[in-house]
This record gives structure tokens, C-alpha cells and sequence, in this order.
């Protein structure tokens, strides 16, 4: 049963939600407008002021100036130009601070209170460590690209795009356990092994968007559904990359992305037909809702390729992305107790 302190958890928990799905979106711009970089130092505490004088800008423009990333992609940028990517980054910095506060106090108010289910609190628990660790990770992510190389590593993008995929479904599975609960009834092997493989496939093929993004990826073969006239486009391979050929030659890591995409589509739409003849109609919403945001995000991926990555859709495109995660999670979630007819 649902109880008013199950009721003020789950609206704690969708705020955090929701400020996990706009972080994204504003780290999706800083990196779409290469603005992850402006601000050269980590400083947790004094970092929330951003400068207030025309000294101060000067320090943090000559600052940046001295990076890889400015004497090469944002060669001859001035002062007006930095402020803009500043200002992105400085917002994101901010949001993530908010995350983080976000996922922490409300926490240790409700445990206090006694709000939190016991057999919930070490796995909330994790949500404001979590949050200290994504804030380290970006920061470890930023150094990357501020030492020899002009763009931050790949590896470390996904890796903070990870983490919060986790942040966004610990949220998310927590809130649908302390819902209305379903009476019960058996589960059905099939339907729960096509949504893991949906679940697997929706987070790898977001992830896969994570590389494309840390490698620039999507500004080459900007064709579909063949890539340059071909299934196999031309530089596929890399010898010289070896094993690291799927994760570092921006055209593997956009092949790869287009066939988990299309592959993920495929076990959604096939999932979604099993539930319009097989389920009862009151299972079938979830899927269904998995089935519209599939179509929504590969009609999004397809623009964003097609126009050369405008920055709205594909912010659009990467948020998307997030959601689609969070049904399929819901899905799962429901179908550990569905029977099919």
C-alpha cells in the first residue's frame, strides 16, 4: 500500500528525475558548442561566482587561451566569444550542483523523518554518492582535454553519460516500486527477456551516442540509410587503432550507433506487437509509450545526421534518448508480474 511518506519519496524522486534529464540537456550543449573547456578549474565551492569584473574575465579568458582547444578548433576567439561558451559551461557546472543538492538533502530529510522503506535506503544511499561521484567524473572528464589533446576524451564523455543514466533509473525503478502495486500474477519468460534485451540494447546504443558525440562522429556521412552509398563505409577500419577501433575511429563508432539504433527499434516494434495481440490492455501502455518515444528517437537521430548535428536537435535527439531509457526501465519493471493471454 502507498502511504503518504511512499508519496512524498516519489515526488522527491521525480524532482531528481527531472533535474538529471535537464543536466543532460545542458551538458549536451556544452558539448554540442564545444564550451566544456572554457573553464579551466575546478573549484567546487568558489566556482558558483563567475567573474565579476573585466580582470577577472581577462584571467579566465587568458586561462583558457593557453589550452590545446583554443590555439587549435577555437583559434582566434575573443573575449566576447569565450563569454558565450563560458556562460555554457559556468550553467552547467551550476545545474550539476543543483543535481547534486537535489539528490542529497531531500534524502537525509526523509531518512530522518523516517519516510525511506528500509529495504530502500542503502540503494538511495547511493544516489547523493553518486552524485559527488559524477561531479568528480566531470571534472576528470575536463582534464582530458586540457593537458596535449584539444577535445576531452571519449571514454570519459560516456563514462559521465553513464553515470547518469544510473542516477536517472535508481530514480526511476524506485519511484515505480513505492506506486500502486499490481495484484499478483505469474511471469511470462518471454516478454520479461524481450524487454532485458530491449533494456541492454536502449543503454548500449546511448552509450554508443556518448562516443559519437566525444568524437565528433556525426559531422561525417551524412547520408541515410547508407552511409556515403555504402552498407560498410569507407574508413571503417583503422588498423592502426587495433582493439580500440570500435570506441576511437569516429566512423566505426557511427556505424555502430546507427545498427544498435535500428536494431534497438526492431526488438521495441517487436515487443509493442506482442502486447497489442497477446497482452491484456491494461498492460499495454508501457510499451506503448516505448513504441512512440522509438520512433520519436530515430526520426531525431536520422535529422540530426541529415542537417550536420544543428544543436537543438540533437540536444532534443539526446534527451529523447534518456526518456526512451526510463520507459523501457518502466517496462521491466512492470513485466516482472504480466501474463500473457
Amino acid at each position: 500500500m502507498t502511504t503518504d511518506a511512499d508519496a512524498r519519496v516519489r515526488r522527491w524522486l521525480a524532482w531528481a528525475m527531472a533535474a538529471v534529464v535537464l543536466a543532460v540537456a545542458i551538458g549536451g550543449i556544452t558539448r554540442l558548442t564545444q564550451s566544456g573547456l572554457s573553464i579551466t578549474v575546478w573549484q567546487p565551492v568558489t566556482g558558483v561566482i563567475p567573474p565579476l569584473s573585466a580582470e577577472a574575465w581577462q584571467e579566465a579568458y587568458q586561462s583558457y587561451l593557453r589550452i590545446p582547444e583554443a590555439q587549435g578548433i577555437h583559434r582566434g576567439i575573443t573575449l566576447r566569444e569565450f563569454q558565450v561558451l563560458f556562460w555554457w559551461e559556468w550553467l552547467h557546472r551550476i545545474l550539476a550542483r543543483v543535481v547534486g543538492l537535489v539528490l542529497a538533502v531531500p534524502y537525509l530529510v526523509l531518512l530522518a523523518q523516517g519516510a525511506i522503506r528500509r529495504g530502500h535506503r542503502a540503494r538511495l544511499a547511493l544516489l547523493p554518492i553518486l552524485a559527488l561521484a559524477q561531479g568528480a567524473l566531470g571534472w576528470y572528464m575536463v582534464q582530458s582535454g586540457l593537458g596535449t589533446r584539444p577535445t576531452v576524451s571519449a571514454y570519459r564523455l560516456t563514462a559521465h553519460l553513464a553515470m547518469a543514466l544510473l542516477i536517472f533509473g535508481i530514480c526511476i525503478w524506485t519511484a515505480l516500486d513505492l506506486g500502486r502495486p499490481r495484484g499478483p500474477s505469474a511471469p511470462q519468460p518471454m516478454v520479461r527477456r524481450g524487454i532485458a534485451a530491449a533494456l541492454a540494447l536502449t543503454v548500449a546504443t546511448v552509450l554508443s551516442g556518448g562516443l559519437v558525440a566525444g568524437l565528433d562522429a556525426g559531422y561525417i556521412h551524412n547520408t541515410f540509410p547508407l552511409m556515403s552509398g555504402r552498407i560498410i563505409p569507407p574508413g571503417y577500419h583503422v588498423s592502426g587503432l587495433g582493439l580500440g577501433n570500435p570506441f576511437e575511429n569516429p566512423v566505426a563508432a557511427q556505424f555502430h550507433h546507427r545498427l544498435l539504433a535500428l536494431t534497438t527499434a526492431a526488438v521495441v516494434a517487436a515487443l509493442w506487437l506482442v502486447a497489442r495481440r497477446r497482452l491484456h490492455p491494461a498492460d499495454r501502455p508501457v510499451l506503448t509509450a516505448a513504441m512512440l518515444l522509438v520512433i520519436v528517437q530515430v526520426g531525431l537521430g536520422i535529422t540530426t545526421l541529415l542537417l550536420r548535428v544543428p544543436v537543438s536537435v540533437a540536444v532534443i535527439h539526446q534527451v529523447t534518448g534518456v526518456l526512451l531509457f526510463g520507459a523501457v526501465l518502466a517496462a521491466a519493471h512492470h513485466f516482472r508480474r504480466v501474463t500473457v493471454r
